[in-house]
């Protein structure tokens, strides 16, 4: 339940060693790079653009050589490779394999270049398919489609509107050329759209044809071909066998290289972390002989950065306190059970500096509301049990990804007690399995209640939680200001507040209001009814007054005060919001209840026995799924808005070590033991 220190750390050494400094502090992961020397004379940077961008590019290239292996010869991978994480390379090999870059590079390129030819050779195809597709109306001419004709006699080939006929073609040149009489038509093909057709005539006469033809629509074709269309189509089909074969042994040439996808992968990450390296490199302020670097790291990490640079090269390192005014980077550490939720807590907001970590108490209610909203014992078990396989079966899985089934993993076991608590296992199974096939109904009693049979009293206890949870936000912002020494306003904003709401709290819980909520009559002493209304008029007359302390003006004051007295309406909001545990408790039992009694309606035989599973499996699962995703929405709103509301503003920057950032593998380094 902290944030840890930060401290501010600064090497200066010899400017020979910059390299491997940055190397090892890379491999160690525990400083994020922050410079302060940047405007000190005599010191200047170093241009290391163009080879940051070379190696940008070589980690490019084996991207693009392993989606091409990728596209040819698939990695064969299980449906929850996903959650396998980064191989754990030995640094000596991943080593050795980087001494091998300029071979592995040269098999990156060759793989692009492969499938460049590929694309290549298939959008030559397509042209050709286009080619035989604009033959394909001509196939039945058995002349060169560029055929002139005879010295006495012209061929027009061309196309007319779809609805042409032969007749139609004879009328319109007797219609316009009267005096032209030799003429021979033939329509080759058509389809809806054209008319392909052949014109003969007297070569003297073949231009006032052609005029004739053109006014009902001819238009000779725009690709011509010097062989008869059905040789041409067959050269064409011929060419594409040969591209078709040549793509076969490209895409077998690529298949070999399967055996180097490993090698990549990792030839990749090197490339990948040169880059970044040299990206650090050129923001450190260096001189003629020593360089700076300067950064922000963990107080507990800082004597491992001591003692591994330290002890390894000619240097200084000079560890400093923070600036008032300086907002360092984020770390959160927090037991074993908290850690779960901190990418809850990470996606509200990181605590800024001297803010309070939250996680720890936040994570206590994440889990024990996120449970009362599934609480189904048979549902909380499934996702216990799968959580915790998956935990086990892939050890290496990534950090948030790990911190997330975690979470659900104790959500999954606080849903199963919860489940026990309300008796509910998958709905009322055990009520309709032992009445409709075994003839005599076997309830499992619930341990406290069944909130179905009481809603009322779930709902009064879901208030209850939520009026606690509220409370818990309130003293944490009164744990801040005194921690801030700001005594006066813990009094005023948190003392005061308390005095209010409890004595509210205790006016109500007498009233015939809240007896006809809970369904009991609830009788109070006279002192303590004396002890509510002290405290509410104390309250309330405190907040009126001192709620604008601030204010110099005694009338601005007491409208100041008599806003926040007004804030009470936010208050009952907050509480109101809290009915969400029944509700979806509720949904979640109903549904189940539900697709057990549809299930139920096939009968006992064995129809009946194969529909209930049917259904059974069917509708359990999207319950469940449906009911998870609302338990996990909900639950977050409840400490985003009502919890988080009360005290916690976020806004913090999140650690960004240098480290080495790789993306399929990770290289075993030394610890900070």
């Amino acid at each position: 339940m902290a944030v840890l220190q930060m401290q501010r750390i600064s090497i200066c050494a010899l400017k020979k060693d910059r390299k491997a400094i940055l190397e090892k502090i890379q491999s160690m992961g525990v400083i994020e790079m922050n410079q302060v020397a940047e405007d000190e004379d005599g010191f200047e940077k170093m241009d290391t653009l163009g080879a940051r961008q070379s190696f940008e590019k070589q980690a490019q290239v084996s991207e693009q050589a392993l989606a091409v292996l990728e596209a040819y010869a698939p990695e064969k991978r299980s449906m929850l490779a996903s959650l396998e994480g980064k191989k754990l390379v030995d640094k000596r090999k991943f080593n050795e394999i980087a001494d091998g870059k300029g071979e592995l590079i040269s098999k990156a390129n060759r793989l692009v270049s492969l499938n460049k030819e590929i694309a290549e050779n298939k959008a030559n195809i397509l042209k050709l398919e286009n080619q035989i597709e604009s033959l394909r109306p001509w196939l039945a001419l058995d002349v060169p489609m560029n055929f002139k004709g005879t010295d006495k006699v012209s061929m027009l080939l061309g196309t007319m509107p779809g609805e042409t006929t032969l007749e139609s073609v004879y009328g319109l040149v007797a219609e316009r050329e009267p005096q032209v009489e030799a003429i021979d038509v033939k329509i080759i093909n058509s389809d809806k759209d054209a008319a392909y057709l052949t014109v003969f005539c007297l070569r003297e006469e073949e231009t006032k044809v052609e005029d004739a033809l053109r006014s009902g629509g001819f238009a000779r074709p725009s690709q011509v071909t010097g062989k008869v269309p059905s040789v041409k189509k067959g050269n064409l089909e011929a060419k594409i066998n040969e591209l078709n074969n040549e793509i076969t042994k490209l895409e077998e040439e690529i298949k070999g290289y399967s055996t180097a996808r490993e090698d990549l992968k990792i030839i990749g990450d090197y490339f990948r972390m040169r880059a970044d390296k040299y990206e650090v490199l050129g923001t450190l302020p260096q001189s003629q002989r020593t360089f700076v670097i300067s950064g922000y790291a963990a107080v507990k990490a800082v004597p491992a950065v001591q003692k591994a640079i330290g002890e390894s090269f000619d240097c200084v390192i000079d560890v400093e306190e923070l600036k008032e005014d300086e907002e360092p980077p984020v770390i959160l550490e927090n037991n074993g059970f908290s850690s779960s939720v901190e990418g809850v807590l990470g996606s509200y907001g990181l605590p800024h500096k001297g803010e309070f970590d939250p996680t720890t108490i936040m994570s206590f209610f994440y889990v024990f509301f996120f449970g009362m909203m599934l609480s189904d014992a048979a549902y909380g078990a499934i996702i216990a049990i799968a959580c915790f396989v998956v935990l086990k079966k892939f050890p290496r899985m990534e950090a948030g990804l790990r911190k997330s089934m975690k979470m659900f993993m104790y959500c999954g076991v606080s849903t199963l007690v919860w489940g026990i608590l309300f008796g509910g296992y998958f709905g009322n199974v055990v009520d309709i399995v032992s009445g409709v096939f075994f003839g005599k109904t076997v309830t499992v009693p619930a341990l406290w209640f069944i909130p179905l049979n009481d809603p009322m009293r779930l709902l009064v206890y879901s208030l209850a939680f939520g009026v606690v949870h509220l409370f818990v936000g309130l003293g944490i912002k009164g744990y801040m200001e005194l921690k801030d020494g700001k005594v006066l306003d813990f009094f005023c904003d948190v003392v005061l507040w308390f005095a209010f709401l409890i004595g509210l709290l205790l006016l109500l819980i007498p009233s015939d209001i809240f007896a006809s909520i809970a369904q009991a009559k609830i009788v109070f002493p006279p002192f303590l009814n004396m002890l509510a209304k002290v405290l509410a008029i104390g309250g309330a007359v405190g907040l009126l007054l001192m709620s604008g302390r601030e204010s110099k003006n005694p009338a601005l004051r007491i409208a100041l005060g008599a806003y926040d007295i007004y804030n009470i309406t936010g208050w009952l909001s907050d509480v109101l919001s809290y009915s969400r545990l029944l509700a979806l408790g509720l949904a979640t039992g109903v549904i189940a209840s539900v697709v057990n009694q549809m299930g139920s309606m096939f009968g006992k035989g064995i129809v009946g026995v194969i529909g209930f599973i049917a259904v059974f499996i069917v509708g359990h699962v999207l319950n469940l799924a449906i009911n998870l995703l609302g338990a996990y929405v909900h639950t977050n709103r409840l400490q985003f808005v009502e919890f988080f509301g009360k005290f916690y503003e976020g806004g913090g920057k999140p650690f960004e070590p240098f480290k080495s950032d790789t993306k399929y593998v990770d290289i075993k380094e030394e610890t900070l033991s």
